[in-house]
């Protein structure tokens, strides 16, 4: 046991920082190249995260933003072909959002970025740290600590 109570939460902390930090470049590369905006890019991956088309008032509450702020943002993306808008069968008043192919293979290269990163930094492992790593995770994502809240599956 640690003598420091936050001793944990530092190490932590140290660690996950450095571990984002080495994927962060080569996953923000084609981010970056599509001149997307912060909200554009979380617009993105809220959207691979759905299996249906989401109306942009979902949208704009799931990542804070007005109704008017998320519109204009989807008009960018589409322009970008990014995403696809169309109107709702039920209520034509209500515009639904989804991934277009190139917004897929956009958000699936910043994804396979992080886990060639993932990889490199698991192969790097030494043998026995590695072991030990594979048993606390295994038993940490068994329980129930990580499993998400309802009211943080919206978050992004």
């Amino acid at each position: 046991m640690s003598d420091r109570p936050d001793e944990l939460h530092d190490v932590l902390v140290e660690f996950l920082t450095r571990l984002m930090n080495a994927g962060e470049a080569a996953g923000l590369d084609a981010l970056v190249e599509s001149d997307l905006s912060f909200s554009q890019a979380r617009m993105l991956f809220l959207l691979t995260k759905t299996d249906e088309p989401m109306p942009i008032h979902a949208i704009a509450e799931a990542l804070g933003l007005s109704v008017a702020a998320a519109g204009r943002n989807v008009d960018q993306l589409v322009g970008l072909g990014m995403v696809e808008r169309r109107e709702s069968e039920r209520d034509r008043r209500v515009k639904l959002v989804s991934l277009a192919p190139e917004g897929e293979r956009l958000t699936a290269q910043h994804l396979e970025a992080k886990r060639t990163s993932l990889k490199a930094f698991t192969d790097a492992l030494p043998p026995e740290h590695s072991g030990q790593l594979l048993r606390v995770l295994t038993d940490i994502l068994a329980g129930g600590a990580l499993r998400p809240r309802p009211d943080q599956e919206k978050c992004l």
